[in-house]
């Protein structure tokens, strides 16, 4: 079973705690930041960054679907860490100056892939498959943070 990694990242012409907070706000901002292949979100413990609990289905493909439970943690400062109690998968989110009034937003997941030949495919196509999702979630997250 081989660790899979994907890795997205946008500069943000937005402070690093604006973008920070509305990455944190479960309860308000990032619902409107999930595109289509999100759903059942719910917001089940907290709402606001470390000590939430929220649940979505995360559909990757037409035939694999992630029912994720995730617990919120902050370990340092600018980081926002998703750990899914359902299995290996966890998303971390660094929120970076970039710049006067610019921020970098670096989202990464791992997970424990599959072994023999499935493992394969899933190491080689699962981290562009779910690039694409995340940059959905970022482009979304600049027009909702970005001075307009």
């Amino acid at each position: 079973m081989a660790q899979v990694e994907a890795t997205t990242e946008r500069v943000i012409a937005a402070d690093a705690e604006a973008v920070f907070d509305a990455l944190a706000d479960y309860t308000g901002t990032r619902a409107k930041l999930l595109p289509e292949h999100f759903s059942e979100y719910e917001v089940r413990e907290g709402g606001d960054g470390e000590g939430t609990l929220v649940h979505w289905k995360l559909q990757a493909t037409s035939k694999r679907v992630r029912d994720c439970l995730l617990e919120v943690s902050e370990p340092t400062d600018g980081e926002l860490v998703e750990k899914d109690r359902n299995s290996s998968m966890v998303t971390t989110w660094r929120v970076t100056p970039a710049g006067e009034g610019s921020s970098r937003v670096v989202v990464t997941t791992v997970w424990n892939g599959a072994g023999g030949i499935g493992g394969f495919f899933e190491k080689t196509f699962a981290p562009k498959g779910l690039g694409r999702i995340y940059d959905a979630v970022l482009v979304r997250l600049a027009t909702e943070t970005e001075k307009k």
